[in-house]
């Protein structure tokens, strides 16, 4: 078992304990019933349709509960969120929640926030940290199960037999929790299964260009490959671009599993060209909300909170699109 995954299955005392000692941040205990809850929000970026989707149901859902929402964009820097929690300690406001850049490197700015009698609140990402009482939810996705749920349908999919399948897996930021975890839930899915060569893997850092760029190398440096797994839409968005001006049919010459479940990737699906898709549902707007009302009242909330999310195969992917939010 994973430290995160220990993590989050810590005895109910210890959620207790950590939601007495850290609600009312800031001594908002000694507030009027009519204080307004202030939240410091810390983003990752601006790198993907799901993480613009992600802030925009964050922003929205602050302003419907009426809670006042200091927001902050990291641009994929860890530096930049430190500092913003910091600041977010100096304003003293109530609840800091932040989806991590990466897993490590958070102690000492958590133990800070800690010192101050600030609640944190992980979301969308984990952190890697012995120290069990930096935090007192995570509200996101399981990525591990996301990576097997990916392989799972690989091993299905190729289950009448046949030749070796080459795989090249274009990889998220590294370090990130989402790369971590979808990298090995997917290399556990296909272990035991030799007929599945992981021939090249490499990072696309979650962005539409790199996605491309990497997956221009992989072109040129693979002479034979099968399936691309992308460890999410964007960057499978980006590859397509490549297999396409490379002469090839993504979706038929190289088939191609992703994760996240955006607008565009429906689009592509319904075309043919991504042929399955692991949801990754951004919009937690509404449960962090209720999550901070819970932390600040000094209620007992979960150490861990799963997202409801699903798969898609090409033609439920076209069946949803005209609904489909992000």
């Amino acid at each position: 078992m994973s430290k995160r995954a220990a993590a989050a299955l810590a005895a109910g005392a210890m959620v207790a304990v950590l939601t007495s000692c850290g609600s009312g941040g800031g001594g908002s205990a000694d507030k009027g019933s009519g204080h307004r809850i202030v939240v410091g929000f810390s983003q990752v970026g601006a790198e993907s349709g799901w993480r613009t989707a992600n802030t925009k149901s964050v922003q929205e859902a602050a302003k419907k509960a009426g809670i006042e929402l200091k927001f902050s964009d990291a641009q994929q820097k860890q530096e930049n969120q430190i500092k913003a929690i910091r600041s977010f300690i100096q304003q003293k406001v109530d609840v800091i929640a932040f989806s991590p850049v990466v897993e490590s490197g958070w102690d000492t700015v958590l133990k800070e926030a800690k010192d101050a009698r600030i609640p944190v609140v992980l979301t969308d990402r984990a952190v890697d940290s012995k120290d069990e009482s930096l935090y007192v939810s995570f509200l996101g996705s399981d990525f591990v199960e996301e990576g097997r749920a990916a392989g799972d349908w690989l091993v299905k999919e190729y289950s009448a037999g046949g030749g070796d399948v080459n795989v090249v897996q274009l990889e998220g930021t590294t370090g990130s929790a989402p790369a971590n975890d979808r990298k090995s839930g997917f290399a556990d899915a296909i272990k035991g299964q030799p007929k599945f060569k992981v021939v090249a893997s490499q990072t696309g850092d979650f962005t539409r260009a790199k996605g491309k760029e990497v997956m221009q190398a992989f072109l040129k440096s693979q002479p034979k490959i099968d399936v691309l797994y992308a460890h999410n839409d964007d960057m499978a968005l980006g590859a397509i671009q490549a297999i396409e001006e490379a002469g090839r049919k993504p979706g038929t010459d190289i088939r191609i599993v992703s994760v996240d479940g955006v607008k565009d990737a429906f689009v592509a699906m319904s075309q043919g060209k991504i042929n399955f898709d692991v949801e990754c549902n951004p919009l937690l707007g509404d449960q962090l909300m209720d999550l901070v009302k819970k932390v600040e009242a000094g209620e007992q909330v979960p150490r861990r909170i799963k997202t409801e999310e699903g798969t898609f195969t090409p033609e439920q992917a076209a069946a949803a699109l005209p609904n489909r939010q992000y």
